[in-house]
């Protein structure tokens, strides 16, 4: 490669005003000699293959229009290194991947789905969870008391008339003990934050923060376990760039993956001493791995 290696970080209008880690990973980029610029997936005519490498950082208003997302990672990866591939955004995007991990034996928190014309069966004796199965940062995610099946009715009804397939999970009575998300860099273990639980109470309110009381943890040996088995299960051909595997504790006390961030998952890079130069240093050695000649 010569000449000074270009990289594009993929983002969008919410991660261009919001994304906290966006400009700690540019700069960490550009300190390591590459030329590194933010841009928006859904920019018309952009020439994604001018870049040797993309990564796919806060593309967090995908789930609005998944179809033209899927669309745009085929088109990168045909003229460039797209990071995550985009078969596994493909996957991923989509929470009914949590049947896969399921299937490979990976604890989940129990999880039914409905398509558009199916029924949604909901649970009458706890509190439990209805939300899309194509979502970012917990929007149209409601939790529901057992009195309050009208409504959670009412809500997977108008998930289905928008043409989105519904999920229905209990609710964790140990939820409050907070959610872990462990970020993987390059397939190693990097860091680790806790945070408080997001439905604190019931009925839909889109104006939750996602990551409320965030504080660094140190994930338990049985946390860790589940995370790699996880990750193992993921239909990929090639090492990820970046991991998020969020963890909650089951009512019988075991460890069970809530969900499992492949594609645009805040990585808290705050929270790690240096997160963001060994990701970016990730970025840098692959874009160089997989050069091809650029204008």
């Amino acid at each position: 490669m010569t000449g000074t290696t270009r990289v594009a970080v993929a983002t969008s209008a919410l991660g261009l005003a919001h994304d906290s880690d966006l400009p700690v990973l540019l700069e960490a980029l550009r300190a390591r000699g590459l030329e590194a610029e933010a841009a928006d997936w859904s920019e018309p005519d952009h020439d994604w293959s001018r870049y040797s490498a993309v990564a796919i950082r806060s593309t967090w208003d995908y789930a609005l229009r998944r179809p033209a997302f899927l669309a745009w990672a085929d088109a990168v990866e045909a003229a460039t290194l797209l990071d995550n591939p985009a078969d596994v955004v493909r996957w991923n995007t989509d929470k009914r991947y949590l049947h896969d991990l399921a299937d490979r034996g990976v604890p989940v928190v129990p999880t039914r789905f409905a398509a558009p014309g199916e029924d949604v069966r909901l649970p009458g004796e706890r509190h439990f969870v209805v939300k899309p199965s194509v979502s970012a940062g917990a929007q149209d995610t409601a939790r529901y008391a057992p009195h309050q099946c009208d409504l959670a009715a009412a809500h997977a009804a108008a998930l289905h008339a928008s043409g989105r397939t519904v999920m229905v999970q209990p609710y964790l009575s140990r939820i409050d003990e907070g959610e872990r998300a462990l970020v993987f860099l390059g397939g190693v273990f990097s860091h680790a934050i806790r945070k408080g639980p997001v439905l604190t109470e019931t009925g839909l309110d889109n104006t939750r923060a996602p990551h409320p009381g965030l504080a660094p943890h140190r994930p338990s040996a049985p946390e860790r376990e589940l995370a790699r088995a996880a990750l193992a299960a993921v239909p990929a051909d090639r090492p990820l760039l970046y991991a998020r595997v969020d963890i909650a504790t089951a009512d019988d006390g075991r460890p069970v993956v809530m969900e499992l961030e492949l594609v645009e998952p805040d990585l808290f890079l705050g929270h790690s001493a240096d997160g963001a130069a060994r990701l970016a240093g990730l970025i840098r050695d692959r874009a160089a791995a997989t050069a091809r000649p650029r204008a």
